[in-house]
């Protein structure tokens, strides 16, 4: 069978599936798992690809040596609130498309993609214009280590002159997944690390031979740090004109080519509603961002061999809970409709059905990355000090992670059913009551072993705290029955 029609008869089941959450009909246990599976795959695939990406330029300049890793660690948690304010930028206009296209107003989505592409630009600009600013004083003001601050500089400065195109790439992904498509940005996100590899290999390292291959010379820039910034701005840039060429010139409904025309300079109506989805969740990952990056500050003190087995295992346990995020967007999906319907008894059900899943999906991960954590960490390091240390801190996280898979999946839940002051606050409360006030106070006596121990705490905390909200009433308030 063509992968067109493969992906077409897939599209049509939960088509279908969610067709008959809206008109009422009897939904068995079955189709409610099918439907969570076709919604979830696509968005796991997309985020593994992008943590896969952040784990291969980890360990490409692992090989550089702790000094190299630790310049990108002690700014990653940084990179990681500017891509999330361009993620949330991207995020209003989406969700804008995708109620026009279920009203069946193809005009209307397309003139906000028209108004989006230029509003998502230009926030990349001034996003770009700040970072580049902060750039050379970022590492200092986060307790680095002097012998490493070039280099975080150069790598947080290159990340920063890209966030247009990152916004782009963010924007685009959105309008697919809002249309229908949730597949284009799955396997793109596969290209997207098999270049990301490419570049890094060409740009990373100097030029060398190859023993193995009967001395063949393999050319390279020998750039290290500089090399590994630029290597994933490349990719995420082939990636992301493709994406915008799938949505301008392919997209069946937001396809501007051969179309009616209209306006491209955004109004002020138009940002209002983008502003007014977007920033809530703005406001939560730039709260969690500045609370990883005052984790940062926390850890920083204890050394390179710390910042570089941080930063290592951070990545390697991220790998674990990006499945727990791709059930939790199936879980917003499947609730909303429900609430939407009025089916109270399926809200409660998906709810259930979807934190359960994830919870049971991220304890085998956890398992795993019990089990696995030498060869994780010793994949992206070689230094022995850095391995031993990263692989404790792997250890000693494993056992949080289902009750991080009910947070996680049970936040999508509640977003779905349009229930989201609560869970915010519930998030921003356990990171900033309980993980940092932990952690600073372990840190002194127990170093990075007492960061993690603080985290696994408090990860177990916030699961147990949603477990508890997803059993009451509350949330499901708006869902009449």
């Amino acid at each position: 069978m063509p992968p067109e029609m493969s992906n077409n008869r897939k599209q049509r089941v939960a088509d279908r599936l969610l067709g008959q959450i809206r008109s009422g009909a009897a939904l068995p246990l079955r189709g409610r798992l099918l439907l969570m599976a076709d919604l979830a795959w696509p968005s796991i695939v997309a985020q593994l690809s992008s943590i896969v990406m952040q784990y291969i330029d980890a360990a490409m300049v692992g090989r550089l040596g702790p000094d190299a890793a630790a310049s990108i660690g002690v700014v990653s948690t940084s990179t990681w609130l500017t891509g999330g304010l361009t993620h949330s930028a991207a995020i209003g206009f989406s969700v804008m498309v995708a109620h026009r296209i279920g009203a069946s107003d193809d005009v209307g989505a397309r003139s906000v993609l028209r108004q989006a592409l230029v509003a998502a630009s230009l926030f990349g600009l001034v996003l770009a214009g700040l970072g580049a600013g902060i750039a050379p004083s970022l590492p200092i003001w986060l307790g680095a280590a002097a012998e490493i601050c070039p280099d975080a500089s150069t790598y947080f400065l290159i990340n920063s002159l890209f966030l247009p195109l990152h916004t782009l790439y963010c924007l685009a992904g959105g309008m697919l997944r809002s249309s229908g498509d949730t597949r284009t940005p799955g396997l793109l996100g596969v290209v997207m690390c098999g270049l990301d590899i490419l570049f890094n290999f060409l740009l990373i390292f100097p030029t060398r031979t190859i023993d193995a291959l009967g001395g063949l010379a393999i050319p390279g820039c020998g750039l290290g740090v500089t090399g590994a910034a630029l290597g994933t701005a490349l990719a995420q840039g082939v990636v992301t004109g493709i994406m915008l060429f799938r949505v301008v010139c392919r997209s069946e409904h937001l396809r501007l080519i051969g179309r009616e025309r209209g306006r491209f300079l955004p109004s002020r109506q138009l940002i209002s509603k983008a502003f007014g989805i977007g920033a809530p969740v703005g406001l939560q990952r730039s709260a969690i961002c500045l609370a990883q990056i005052a984790s940062t500050v926390i850890v920083a003190p204890l050394g390179v061999v710390a910042i570089a087995a941080n930063s290592f295992a951070i990545i390697a346990e991220s790998i674990c809970y990006m499945p727990g995020y791709g059930i939790a967007d199936a879980a917003t999906t499947v609730v909303g409709q429900s609430t939407g319907a009025g089916r109270r008894d399926l809200v409660r059900s998906f709810g259930w059905i979807t934190t359960i899943t994830g919870m049971t999906i991220m304890g085998l991960a956890g398992l795993a990355l019990y089990l696995c954590a030498p060869w994780m960490i010793g994949f992206m390091t070689t230094d022995a000090a850095t391995c031993e240390l990263g692989i404790e801190m792997l250890r000693i996280v494993a056992a949080a992670e289902p009750m991080f898979g009910a947070s996680i999946v049970a936040y999508g839940v509640f977003v779905g059913a349009a229930d989201t002051l609560m869970p915010c606050l519930m998030n921003l409360g356990s990171i900033w009551v309980v993980r940092l006030p932990l952690a600073a106070w372990l840190a002194p006596t127990m170093g990075l072993r007492g960061v993690w121990i603080a985290m696994s705490i408090e990860l177990c905390f916030r699961g147990a705290i949603f477990l508890l909200r997803l059993g009451g009433e509350r949330w499901m308030k708006r869902a009449k029955a």
